[in-house]
């Protein structure tokens, strides 16, 4: 019932910065990014709702930066800064404002080279 294609993953050295891009088939009314490294849960990184209320991991506070086009159903990751650490897989996720539908995307690879 959502479709959501992420774009924008790929390797960065240290300190570099990417821009992921996360377009949904209709409006949904949260739209955020969750990531996974290797051996550990997946977690919140950034959500943001459709009135533009957002929540950030504290690990990305300040470096991160996340922002959606409603008229173009996208939710955008400006990652700046960034650090060895944040190499996981990308997803993007979709959920209704009560949370009982919940859509994932197929996820972007990003790594973070030293």
């Amino acid at each position: 019932q959502l479709q959501l294609v992420e774009s924008g993953g790929g390797l960065v050295q240290a300190g570099g910065s990417l821009r992921l891009s996360c377009a949904a088939s209709r409006s949904v009314y949260t739209m955020g990014w969750y990531r996974q490294a290797p051996g550990k849960q997946r977690e919140l990184v950034a959500d943001i709702t459709i009135g533009g209320r957002t929540r950030y991991a504290d690990s990305v506070k300040g470096r991160f930066t996340i922002s959606r086009d409603n008229a173009k159903n996208t939710v955008f990751l400006q990652m700046n800064t960034l650090k060895s650490d944040d190499t996981a897989v990308y997803y993007c996720r979709g959920n209704s404002g009560d949370s009982r539908y919940i859509y994932w995307g197929q996820g972007t690879q990003v790594t973070v080279s030293s």
